[in-house]
C-alpha cells in the first residue's frame, strides 16, 4: 500500500483521470472529494463488500445444477 500525506485542498491523481482531493480535516475525520469518469465505480468499502456478497449470492442461485444441465440435453 502506498501511503501519502496531503493537506486540505491538496490532491492525489490516480492514472490519467481520477483525482482525489482532501476537502476538510476535523478531529479524526477526513472529507475527500473524488473526481472520476462516470464509468468508474466509487464506493465506500463496506458498501462495495455488500455489493460483492449480493453478486456472489445471485450467481450461486442463478447457476444451474448438474441435473438441470443434463435435463437440457435429453
Amino acid at each position: 500500500m502506498l501511503a501519502l500525506s496531503r493537506k486540505q485542498n491538496e490532491s492525489i491523481v490516480i492514472g490519467n483521470d481520477i483525482e482525489i482531493t482532501i476537502l476538510d480535516v476535523k478531529n479524526d475525520q477526513v472529507k475527500i472529494g473524488i473526481n472520476a469518469p462516470k464509468h468508474v465505480g466509487v464506493y465506500r468499502k463496506e458498501i462495495y463488500l455488500q455489493i460483492q456478497e449480493e453478486n456472489k449470492k445471485a450467481m450461486e442461485s442463478a447457476a444451474p445444477t448438474l441435473n438441470e444441465v443434463e435435463e437440457l440435453f435429453k
